[in-house]
């Protein structure tokens, strides 16, 4: 489901090769994801990560399969509690914060979803001017599982994208604040590897207090405390009238309960090492069916 490759000296890549259906992720691609950016930030010949994904988007969200694919494992133990999801969203997107290595969105077509918090999660995030960039599932599910917007946008562009269910393309994501730096369709690839190439020149300890110091301010301000508070909101959201509503919907359809619990609890699935490759096509993809689901 992903490809790790060393494209430069210091500089590994992991792309979301899952095209087929936009990359969108389950709970077995992620344990994937995150597994691989914890080996990389323990490998010296690795100081700065790539996240990409193949074909035409960046990630479109979660997959919803016909059949339950998101009662599969989750991708580490988190409390069994209400808003057991919530909680183990999060605490993934806070472990690629703790990571010693920066990590880099490359984002073109769609970043939908928990690709938004994917790319939310990336220590610096470039945009294609193609990209899309949103949470639709405001306008019917509710609150993002990480509700980073505030934090990167300021309160009135955070009240506008959450109240509107606004989508920005990649101009408006750097003006607001939620990416770094916008570059045209065929230029974005070698403007990243450009930027990888520089962090990838100082030292990786240097890089880690570098890192730490920037989310330590952060931090203090309160940041994770109301990360956390978002998650218990987002449970209680779906005690709400409209929430409700939401899972008698699902139930009646047959579908698993995408956002409010995740499957067995823990138990990481059988997985094979991401495979070795310069380009998401010398990769075999999947057969996989999902719903046409923009979330």
């Amino acid at each position: 489901m992903i490809i790790n490759d060393r494209p430069a000296p210091f500089v590994a890549r992991i792309t979301l090769n899952r095209p087929e259906i936009e990359n969108r992720l389950n709970n077995a691609m992620k344990a994937q994801l995150f597994e691989q950016l914890q080996l990389n930030d323990q490998d010296p010949d690795v100081r700065v990560t790539v996240i990409r994904g193949a074909g035409e988007h960046f990630c479109s969200g979660n997959e919803t399969v016909q059949g339950g694919a998101n009662n599969m494992p989750l991708p580490f133990f988190t409390d069994e509690s209400d808003g057991q999801l919530q909680r183990n969203a999060l605490a993934g997107w806070f472990m690629m914060q703790d990571l010693g290595k920066p990590v880099i969105a490359q984002v073109h077509g769609n970043c939908l979803g928990s690709g938004n918090e994917l790319a939310s999660a990336c220590d610096m995030v470039y945009v294609a001017e193609n990209a899309k960039i949103g949470y639709p599932e405001i306008r019917n599910y509710g609150l993002p599982d990480t509700q980073m917007y505030p934090w990167l946008t300021g309160m009135r562009n955070a009240l506008s994208i959450m109240l509107l269910a606004e989508t920005m393309d990649g101009e408006t994501a750097v003006e607001r604040g939620w990416a770094t730096g916008l570059h045209s369709n065929g230029e974005l690839e070698a403007a990243v590897m450009d930027k990888a190439k520089r962090v990838a020149k100082i030292p990786a300890d240097l890089l880690a207090y570098n890192k730490r110091s920037v989310y330590r301010a952060f931090e203090a301000q309160g940041m994770r405390a109301n990360l956390r508070h978002g998650t218990d909101l987002e449970a209680l959201m779906f005690h709400s009238q409209s929430g409700s509503m939401i899972r008698r919907a699902e139930q009646q359809a047959g579908q698993p309960p995408r956002r409010r619990t995740g499957g067995e609890n823990g138990r990481k699935p059988s997985r094979k090492a991401a495979s070795s490759a310069s380009s998401p096509a010398e990769v075999k993809k999947p057969a996989v069916t999902a719903k046409n689901d923009p979330i």
